[in-house]
């Protein structure tokens, strides 16, 4: 009976984990897409870049210390790391610089609405790294997403060709080392901090020397606003969040699915696409983008509430299956 019992509450304990670690990425995320839009748009800072460095050179600021104080473990830098953690780190990088450049070039709410094609490339890649398959409910929520989300696209009224291309990148990068980083947590044994130090780690030099030699480092420094204490305390939070994300990120990852990571990414939109309805200053409203993203959302609530929701033993186990042949084509069939 008490075997019983304490596996009962391991499986519990595990469940509450799971939701935990997604709301703790969800909370994250939302603060620190607010935090940089002030940063980059209402301050007007010219460096994204720079951003990015700052928020690498915190990440191994807090490990670097917390190791020494045995706060945490991983593992000592040796030449094995570079091919353990390949290709986190040139995803790693994609994915902070193209976030960032496109959260200075479009609104809130058209960042958010073409975020969410980060969750069809996610599944994507999980059919052709993974080799999983997908339920038809879930399938079928992802293509309200898209389709929301091609909505609200069609009719931004402050189109904008680099920022698009921005954002679009950015899915395929958010979308690669999600489902990477859940690879690599598997089976390399570097470890929740291992991987976020070393990323930062191996990126963080080539990325300065990148901003110098572009001249947004020097953009950077000679910024006027530097002697302005609240730029100066949400340039200093927006350094700290950047490494809460990335951490919350991987937390996530280890304890559910990479799809799961984008689902959550998704809820969070939710809040972010309305907030920034009435917040920031950039949005210009039209009805077609607006319906587009309440389809949009409501797909994303959609996708949540099967994903949390319903246990797999529960109603119809109907899948779509997608497998990925063999040949060299790799061509998708469906069932």
């Amino acid at each position: 009976m008490s075997a019983k019992v304490s596996q009962e509450e391991a499986v519990e304990h595990s469940g509450q984990l799971k939701f935990l670690s997604a709301l703790f990425y969800a909370g994250s995320s939302f603060i620190l897409t607010v935090v940089n839009k002030t940063v980059l748009t209402t301050f007007r800072f010219p460096s994204y870049m720079c951003l990015g460095i700052g928020q690498m050179a915190t990440t191994l600021v807090v490990l670097y210390v917390a190791k020494k104080s045995k706060t945490v473990q991983f593992q000592d830098f040796d030449i094995s790391i570079l091919l353990k953690i390949f290709p986190l780190p040139l995803l790693y990088v994609g994915n902070h610089i193209t976030g960032l450049a496109s959260t200075k070039k479009l609104s809130l709410p058209m960042f958010t609405v073409l975020r969410k094609f980060t969750i069809l490339m996610t599944m994507i890649l999980e059919v052709y790294i993974l080799r999983k398959t997908f339920p038809k409910r879930l399938v079928y929520s992802v293509a309200a997403i898209i389709l929301g989300a091609m909505v609200a696209a069609s009719s931004d009224l402050a189109f904008d060709v680099e920022g698009y291309t921005f954002i679009l990148l950015n899915d395929v990068f958010t979308a690669a080392s999600s489902v990477y980083t859940k690879k690599k947590l598997g089976s390399e044994g570097l470890g929740k901090y291992g991987v976020l130090f070393y990323n930062a780690l191996i990126i963080i030099i080539p990325t300065l020397l990148a901003s110098a030699f572009t001249g947004d480092l020097h953009e950077a420094v000679t910024f006027e606003d530097w002697v302005e204490a609240t730029f100066i305390f949400c340039f200093l939070v927006s350094c700290f969040m950047g490494f809460v994300l990335m951490y919350s990120i991987v937390l996530c990852s280890y304890y559910n699915s990479a799809l799961t990571t984008a689902v959550v990414g998704a809820i969070k939109n939710v809040a972010v696409a309305y907030i920034g309805v009435f917040v920031g200053g950039d949005y210009l409203f039209s009805w077609t983008n607006f319906l587009g993203l309440s389809i949009c959302m409501s797909g994303g609530l959609m996708y949540s509430y099967f994903t949390f929701n319903i246990q797999p033993s529960e109603g119809n186990n109907e899948e779509l299956k997608i497998h990925v042949t063999d040949d060299s084509k790799g061509r998708f069939s469906t069932n």
